[in-house]
């Protein structure tokens, strides 16, 4: 029994030995632990993060820098989840202590979210370690940057620990967002997908004077080490942690876009309360196969609609006989991803036109799907005849001179 026992413990330290020899990417919390944090010695630390501020082995940034002799760590500031991650999405995240250290825990999402001078007073620097999905209506670069704003505001130097963009460093869809759809899911005038990593975006905020009254901060980005651009992020070879609950995977990042702002208007099942969150499109009046074959001639680059056929767990559809498509991405690289969901309302709009979506979604959801989308225009356009030709080009307009733009900022080729 011992020499089994010696075996399984031997074959479980190759493997892990294996898995380290796979890892490709030093994040900036690995970069400032080869650094022996220097850049942190003697001054007062407070750290936004949430679970997945983790080095190479997995280890929390709140207890790497609690730990760390030469650190002085005095608070923790929670996200949308929670730094521990264990409040559901859109939930109000309260003040607490850290039951793992005993720190003091201020929440960015709840009566506030930009920090307070009360909230920040005794802190020297304010450390950002966040894993980031790529794109704009994911709340959490706004909590950076409105972290940012207050730093500015209060004398703090800011400093983030980057990680990679898990769409990689190219893709920039979607156009800039608008004055009146200036909000917490579009907190700045970017692409809905941007191509930055979140120590480059900050960056681009801090040097084109994007944060409120054109503020600027003292920022330090610590970067990455061994991240290429076109890498996405199975080619890291870093260990994926859900950077909400549904986004279990690092593929569930490259989905999110697929079906993100139309999910915004509860109208068709986009997959969550399923198995395979932002990968689908279902509802109960659609023909499964009618739809594939229909968003299948239009021979999408890197793009396959699959008939599927399901019955959700919870959300939209709850315990209803669902039909509709499956996206599979068979080239990534090649795949338009925010174009998608609209090809999709415009075969709908076509095949079922008394389902034509914003003749039959929730009218009160508008103002939000607006807000995701950085324009009015989107859905003005649309709704005109429901045809995504309409939109492309209001849609792509910004791209380009973003891209000429945001390579100033570029830490990475």
């Amino acid at each position: 029994m011992t020499k089994i026992i010696n075996s399984f413990i031997i074959l479980n330290l190759f493997c892990l030995t294996l898995c380290a020899q796979k890892v490709k990417v030093k994040t900036g919390l690995e970069v400032l632990k080869e650094q022996h944090f220097h850049c942190l010695e003697g001054k007062r630390v407070g750290l936004i993060t949430n679970p997945t501020g983790v080095d190479n082995q997995m280890k929390s940034t709140i207890d790497i820098l609690h730990e760390a002799d030469k650190v002085n760590l005095v608070a923790l500031y929670g996200p949308e989840h929670g730094v521990r991650g264990n409040i559901h999405a859109g939930d109000k995240v309260a003040d607490m202590k850290d039951h793992h250290t005993g720190l003091p825990v201020y929440s960015l999402y709840g009566k506030t979210r930009k920090a307070t001078p009360e909230m920040l007073k005794g802190i020297d620097v304010l450390v950002y370690d966040i894993q980031d999905i790529g794109c704009r209506s994911f709340t959490y670069i706004s909590t950076m940057g409105l972290a940012m704003e207050a730093a500015a505001e209060n004398n703090i130097d800011f400093m983030v620990l980057d990680r990679p963009n898990p769409l990689g460093g190219i893709k920039v869809e979607g156009n800039l967002t608008e004055d009146d759809c200036i909000s917490f899911v579009s907190q700045f005038k970017i692409p809905y997908l941007y191509g930055l990593t979140c120590g480059e975006l900050a960056m681009m905020l801090n040097g084109e004077r994007m944060l409120s009254g054109k503020k600027q901060c003292r920022l330090k980005v610590i970067k990455m080490k061994g991240w290429k651009r076109k890498m996405d992020y199975s080619e890291t070879g870093l260990q994926w942690v859900p950077s909400s609950p549904h986004i279990p995977h690092p593929h569930s990042a490259v989905f999110y876009p697929v079906s993100g702002i139309l999910g915004e208007l509860g109208y068709l099942s986009i997959g969550v309360g399923y198995t395979i969150p932002f990968q689908m499109f279902a509802a109960p009046w659609i023909n499964a196969v009618c739809l594939a074959e229909a968003l299948n001639r239009h021979q999408v680059p890197g793009v396959y609609f699959r008939p599927l056929y399901l019955k959700p767990f919870y959300a939209v559809g709850k315990g209803e006989q669902l039909q509709g498509v499956q996206v599979h991405l068979t080239d990534f690289h090649k795949a338009p991803l925010t174009e998608i969901q609209f090809l999709v309302m415009q075969e709908v709009a076509t095949l079922w036109p008394e389902h034509a979506v914003f003749s039959q979604a929730d009218k009160t959801r508008f103002d939000m799907f607006d807000k995701v989308s950085g324009s009015k225009q989107i859905r003005e356009l649309f709704s005109k005849r429901n045809r995504w030709e309409d939109v492309r080009p209001y849609w792509n307009k910004d791209v380009e001179n973003f891209r000429k733009l945001s390579k100033r900022y570029y830490l990475y080729r």
